[in-house]
């Protein structure tokens, strides 16, 4: 049986925009292996992912060169005999397992002058492309058109744990409505809808009859305790309380989510769940929610998308000028602010 080796992104969202490559792989070769090397904080999103047949967990800091851990993974998953690995992320210190796995046939963009280590080189199209086709043209020989379509990140879920998940964390049951709002964004300030603004959209939709709950990592909980205290309280944080694996299930369970430009802002549309994504300094063209179920708000102001962790020009027009209303009025679009569910 051919095995292939994919080196995953350390960020959720690139996770979930490369699942599409682990797709075009099965297709093309249904008798593929696929093993997937990932940081641990994202290997419960790969048990969402039917392509991949095992996930493997990188004993690494995020940043961190740790030369010798990567030589001892790398010798230890000799035995294995890939076939292939490709390479998601651009970095120089990544591509170092396959190499010392013996990976006869090493693929990825050329990144951080990765001449030698990678063998089967890709150059990054100028301008630049969706990342979903930016990490799929990796399934294809170097130049070569990719297909018409690409399939959309899908996540599976266990609708038994769902539903237990949900009850643990105080969601109310059917026909009460949840709605979860994400206020992180790991990247920056300049892609985080202020946490005022949030805390007015948690009380009003609190002031509807939902359940207002709030999702992030423990990075996350600052921000998400400023939601609560400007909702009075109507929102109730999880931030930092939950792992991987529950926020996505807590995602399924909602009604509604809310997000900036983030990696759960990718989740929730690879659940298909009705959501609203708030963009500020980035770009819906570059990393759209990739769900029919997605409305996007995004203001674009001369000076965006800038791409910048601060908003470099101080006024911060981009999310500023967002009022509450406007999304507020985004979610009634939804449909889920009537009596039932829209499960």
């Amino acid at each position: 049986m051919p095995k292939l080796l994919v080196v995953a992104p350390n960020w959720i969202g690139d996770c979930l925009m490369a699942q599409p490559l682990l797709a075009r792989l099965r297709d093309k070769r249904p008798a593929l292996r696929i093993e997937v090397l990932a940081p641990p904080w994202v290997v419960p999103l790969f048990a969402h992912m039917p392509e991949a047949d095992e996930v493997i967990a990188a004993p690494f800091a995020h940043g961190a060169l740790a030369l010798g851990a990567r030589w001892r993974l790398g010798r230890a998953l000799r035995a294995r005999r890939y076939d292939q690995a490709i390479v998601l992320p651009n970095s120089w210190k990544s591509a170092l397992v396959p190499l010392f796995a013996d990976i006869a046939l090493r693929s990825g963009y050329v990144g951080e002058s990765r001449y030698g280590l990678l063998n089967l080189l890709y150059r990054a199209p100028r301008p630049a492309r969706p990342m979903l086709e930016h990490y799929a043209r990796l399934s294809e020989a170097p130049g070569a058109p990719l297909p018409a379509s690409l399939p959309a990140p899908r996540l599976q879920v266990d609708a038994a744990a769902v539903a237990a998940t949900a009850l643990a964390f105080g969601f109310a049951p059917p026909p009460g409505r949840n709605i979860v709002l994400c206020p992180g964004a790991e990247y920056g300030p300049a892609k985080r809808w202020p946490a005022e603004r949030f805390g007015a959209l948690a009380a009003d939709l609190a002031a509807q009859g939902a359940g207002v709950f709030l999702l992030g990592s423990a990075n996350d909980a600052a921000v998400c305790d400023a939601v609560v205290q400007a909702s009075g309280s109507a929102a109730q944080s999880l931030a930092g309380r939950t792992r991987l694996g529950q926020a996505i299930e807590l995602i399924a369970a909602a009604d509604a989510v809310v997000t900036n430009d983030s990696g759960l802002m990718h989740v929730a549309a690879a659940l298909d769940r009705p959501q609203v994504a708030l963009f500020g300094s980035s770009s819906p063209a570059h990393t759209p929610p990739h769900s029919p179920r997605a409305r996007v708000v995004w203001l674009q102001p001369a000076c965006s998308p800038c791409f910048a962790r601060v908003c470099p020009l101080g006024h911060f027009r981009c999310m500023t000028e967002l009022a509450p209303q406007r999304v507020r009025d985004e979610v009634a679009q939804l449909g889920v602010l009537g009596s039932g569910q829209s499960h």
